[in-house]
């Protein structure tokens, strides 16, 4: 059967399950880009949060001998260089984590754009986001 929308004399359409199926996927991915976008979003903020931090250390008095630094539920002091050099590995980890959430949107992205393309030529059904 071909994917085609048919339209009866009382003007219902009839969708076919292929359609009904490639709908849902384009839903769920629509779905799925919006969460993406909202955790790319989060770890945006959190990396600028570390840029911050990092900055703050720099500009702090070279004094002060330990700097505390945040491991799950503890603070744990370590010296001005240590404390930054966690820091800076943890904004590489988080870049690459962000670069990975973008990478997967992207991906997303290009299905959907299939997904609108096969509708428009293969049958009457309008994807649109």
């Amino acid at each position: 059967m071909a994917a085609t929308m048919k339209k009866t004399a009382a003007g219902d359409v009839n969708i076919t399950f292929e359609d009904q199926q490639k709908i849902k996927k384009f839903a769920q991915n629509t779905s799925r880009i919006t969460e993406l976008k909202e955790e790319i979003e989060v770890k945006k903020k959190q990396l600028q949060n570390l840029e911050d931090v990092c900055e703050d250390i720099m500009l702090a008095d070279d004094n002060c001998l330990m700097t505390p630094y945040h491991i799950g539920d503890v603070f744990i002091n370590h010296s001005q260089e240590e404390t930054q050099e966690m820091l800076e590995e943890a904004k590489k980890n988080l870049q690459e984590e962000t670069d990975a959430l973008e990478s997967r949107m992207e991906s997303i992205q290009w299905v959907l754009a299939d997904l609108k393309l096969h509708a428009k030529s293969g049958s009457n059904i309008n994807l649109e986001a």
